[in-house]
Formats: C-alpha cells, structure tokens, sequence
C-alpha cells in the first residue's frame, strides 16, 4: 500500500479554508488579513518546539503537519527548536519544571531538529529553516532584556495567562524563572521578523497567550503588523486526554514507542473520532475523507477509516516500508501470515502490547494460557485444548499435555498463543540475546 500524496487539496479556495475544514484553526488574530497575505505569498512561518525530553509525540505532530500544509502551499517554514526556552520551561499549570542540564538540552535539540526536519521539505525555493533562539538569547544580557523587551510587557497581561494564573492559585506558586519564559517566546518572534522577516507563528491554542505576546511585542516595536495561529488541543469525543495509550505517552521516536504500538494506538481510534483524526493527521482528500464517513455510518465493523488512518498517520512518521511491515506483523498475528517471517524488535513489540508471560522451556502451555489470563484454569486451558481452541503461533494445539519446545520459539525467543479467532497471549523465552520488552518483562 502506498500512502496519500502530501499535496495541498485543491477542492479548497485557499489553505486557509482547508486549514478550517480539517479543524486547525481554533484561534486566529486578523484571519482574513492573514489570507489576503497567503494568496499574495509566500509567507514567511514559525512554530516553535521546546527541548523538553528527546522526542516529540503526537500533540506536536499536530503542528508539523499544520506547518508541512503550509509549505506545500508554497510558504516558507521556520522550525525553531528552543536552545534557550528549553534550558527555562513554559509554565505548567500545575508545578515548576524540573530545570535539565545545558549538555542536556543541547543534545534533545540535536535530536528535536532532526525530528522536524523530517517532515518538512529541505528542497526548492521554501524549503525548511532550522532555527536555535540560543543563538540570540545567549547574546543578550540581562540589562538589555529588561530595558529592550521587558519593558514592553505589562504584568498584569502577564499574570492573566492561563498557566501563570493557575500557578498562582496553587501552593506550588511560580517561580521568575518560568514567568519570564512569555517575554522569551515573544522575543523569538520579533528577532526572526528583524532577521528573516517571519510574519506568522503557530502554535497550540494552549500557547495563545505566547503567540499573541509576540503579535504584541512586534506592534510595539516595529510598529508592524503579524500574524498568529492557533489550533485546538486534540481530545477524545469522550472528554479524555489525546495522545496516550494505557497512561503513556505516543512518541514519534520508534525507540520510544515502536512503529508498531503506534499503528495500533492509531487502529484502537474510536468512530466518534476517527473522521476527525483523518482530517488533521493525514493528506487525504475532502473527497476521500467523506466516503471514509459514510464508511464509518454505514460499515462501521470493517473499521475501514481506523485501518486507512493508522497506515497513514504511520507511514508518515516512519515510512510506507515500516507501515506495510506493521500492517503484515498484525496480519500474522492473527493467522493471515507467515510469523517466521518477523524480526525480533516487531515481535518484541507486539508482545508488549498484548497479555504476556517470561516463562521457561518445558512449561505446559495450559499452564502458560492461565498465567496470560487466556484462561481461568488449568482444566478449562485443557478443555479448550481438546475442543481444538488453542493455538500456539497459529498452529492448532491437539494434546492437552504439550509443553512449549525450543522449536516452538520465534525470532527473539517469543511465541504466541492464540484462543479461538481474536484472542491472543505473548510468550517470552529469555535466551540471553533477545531484545527485552518496554514492560512487563
């Protein structure tokens, strides 16, 4: 399977009419000014993404994908990691940021940067600016952070912010520190409109405050004026958090979350949300995401949009090759493919996402189905074996008595069992090389 084009869709007036179509833009300042700038383009944008851990995870994929569709517009993008905003910390609502070491930051915003640049065409005339604000920030002393741009904020705006005024409200407080991280946000903006003449930013509409900060600082000034954007935080149509499966964050590193456990965070997507995340997560067209809605109203069993979704949003992040390899593992799994065909860290991976148990050559596989909670017994695991409903790597078990052979294992040292048609069990062997599990093991 091959993913969709990444290609403005051309069945739109404007980008900014499809960026309102796929739900991208919950805040805006003059949007019709900002449009009549698009159509005589090209325009100059910048999102910026703090070095806070060493990968990014899906709620900054929200904003790639908002900057790549710009691009293919025609607009030129500046992706700015924060040397310096990362070595401060945008406030939380909740607590102070744990500060990380400068050795630290420098080597997230390595990784962050390469990230980035993976979404973003570095060819043709508007190909991707990668930008550190450290290298202004570490040049500017205090005196003249105060006098130059401190002087131009007022406290009061400053404490109306969201996260500042929860801060304040909590027992935790705030400290300067992260107070002042608004007036370095906003000062990004005004040096990459002196340098490069950026005239957009964009952002999470939890960031608003930020991106209107620099809207304001660049107005005062420059006596200038710019643009901002801001798109809505993900959420679940029941009200949960976007983003994490079983608590934990979805990461765009695979060594962080596995290409695998990402298309099936992507396949898990509920029908109430998956026409929304096909609009903002994939290239597909206005004319292809409507028949996926009627799809989903008509055929919801065959799950054909949650199927699409996950190999796009996946091919995206980590190839069509990686994709198509996840697709064929899951497949396997379930007894549509050959499982010896799978390498190590695949299995590893599936493994993980199932029930699954660290066991030794020579146990009974009865044994091994209660300890994955296939089965609430012995004697019901041997009922089952009799009856023809269990299988080990999707091959039928016929003796009630079989144990698990070296023979039986798979690339890795795992092997699965499987009951009936749907319901599955990992199996790990530690044979002393095998690539250990996120958890569990």
């Amino acid at each position: 399977m091959q993913p969709a084009t990444q290609q403005i869709d051309t069945s739109f007036d404007s980008i900014i009419d499809e960026l309102v179509w796929r739900g991208l833009i919950s805040v805006s300042t003059d949007l019709d000014a900002l449009r009549s700038d698009l159509a005589a383009g090209p325009v100059k944008y910048y999102c910026g993404f703090d070095p806070t851990a060493g990968s990014l995870h899906l709620g900054h994929l929200v904003q790639l994908l908002l900057m790549r569709r710009l691009q293919l517009a025609g607009n030129v993008p500046y992706a700015l990691v924060g040397g310096a905003t990362g070595l401060i910390g945008d406030p939380r609502p909740t607590a102070e940021r744990t500060l990380n070491s400068r050795d630290q930051v420098a080597q997230w915003v390595t990784q962050l940067q390469a990230q980035v640049s993976g979404y973003l065409s570095d060819e043709g005339d508007n190909a991707v600016r990668l930008v550190n604000n450290l290298d202004w920030t570490s040049q500017l002393s205090a005196i003249d952070f105060l006098r130059d741009i401190g002087k131009n904020f007022r406290v009061g705006a400053m404490l109306a912010k969201d996260a500042v005024s929860a801060r304040l409200k909590s027992d935790a407080g705030i400290s300067y520190t992260e107070f002042s991280y608004q007036v370095l946000q906003a000062n990004d903006f005004l040096e990459l409109f002196r340098r490069e003449g950026v005239t957009l930013q964009s952002g999470g509409q939890d960031q608003w405050g930020n991106l209107v900060g620099g809207v304001d600082l660049i107005r005062r000034v420059e006596r200038a004026s710019v643009h901002a954007l801001g798109s809505p935080l993900i959420t679940n149509s029941d009200g949960t958090k976007f983003g994490k499966s079983e608590g934990n964050a979805i990461w765009i590193d695979p060594e962080l979350t596995s290409p695998y456990a990402f298309y099936q965070f992507w396949l898990n997507t509920d029908d109430a949300d998956v026409i929304a995340r096909l609009k903002v997560f994939t290239f597909l067209t206005r004319e292809e995401i409507t028949e996926y809605e009627r799809l989903v109203a008509e055929e919801p069993f065959r799950r054909a949009a949650q199927r699409r979704l996950a190999f796009e949003v996946t091919a995206i992040a980590h190839g069509a090759s990686q994709a198509n390899a996840v697709i064929a593992a899951s497949e396997a799994l379930f007894g549509q493919g050959d499982l010896a065909t799978l390498d190590a860290p695949t299995l590893a991976a599936a493994v993980d996402e199932l029930p699954h148990a660290d066991v030794e050559i020579g146990t009974p596989l009865s044994a091994i189905g209660v300890e994955t909670e296939l089965f609430r017994s012995a004697g019901e695991a041997r009922r089952a074996i009799s009856q023809g409903g269990l299988y080990l790597n999707n091959v039928k078990v016929d003796d009630a008595d079989a144990k698990l052979s070296a023979d039986d294992l798979l690339n890795g040292g795992f092997a699965l069992l499987r009951r009936g048609k749907k319901t599955l069990a990992g199996i790990r062997v530690n044979t002393g090389d095998t690539p250990g599990l996120r958890s569990g093991f």
